[in-house]
């Protein structure tokens, strides 16, 4: 286990908690995964890092919707996965079966009353001026960690 920890002397308890430690990492890099490519994470253009933020907890939600609806999920699964029971379904196979689960599913909202387009922008005018767009996860850039890389003013 020198590659997940350097500490000498461990105790056969420690080897234990740095090897399923070092296991659980893998969980967590499939999640991350999950949430970019399947559930969109990075791909929207939001204005604001509080729309990001926003954004972040509406997957949060989604990936824990998909967990809690496990049990109630069939396997429909492609043809080069083994088959398992629903007690064992990852969130992506889940995600496949979730059509058929949310036909069965309650509404809490009422049926959505018609309305007719909104003003918007006149026809022919354009867009005057662009809407600043920030990434989702990106941090703040601080002058301690510009320092640390040697070259002020740089962009990463």
């Amino acid at each position: 286990m020198w590659s997940w920890s350097s500490k000498t002397g461990a105790t056969p308890d420690d080897v234990d908690r740095f090897w399923q430690a070092f296991l659980r990492r893998f969980d967590l890099e499939h999640t991350f995964r999950f949430v970019k490519q399947t559930l969109g994470w990075t791909t929207p253009k939001l204005r604001t890092p509080e729309a990001a933020d926003r954004w972040t907890w509406i997957l949060i939600v989604a990936h824990t919707q998909l967990r809690l609806t496990r049990p109630l999920a069939a396997d429909l699964r492609r043809p080069w996965e083994k088959p398992t029971t629903s007690d064992r379904l990852t969130p992506a196979r889940v995600r496949r079966g979730f059509r058929n689960i949310r036909a069965h599913l309650a509404c809490p909202a009422r049926v959505p009353k018609p309305r007719g387009a909104g003003p918007g922008r006149p026809p022919g005018s354009k867009n005057k001026r662009s809407a600043p767009r920030y990434d989702v996860g990106k941090t703040v850039k601080r002058p301690e960690s510009l320092k640390a890389i040697g070259k002020p003013g740089r962009a990463w």
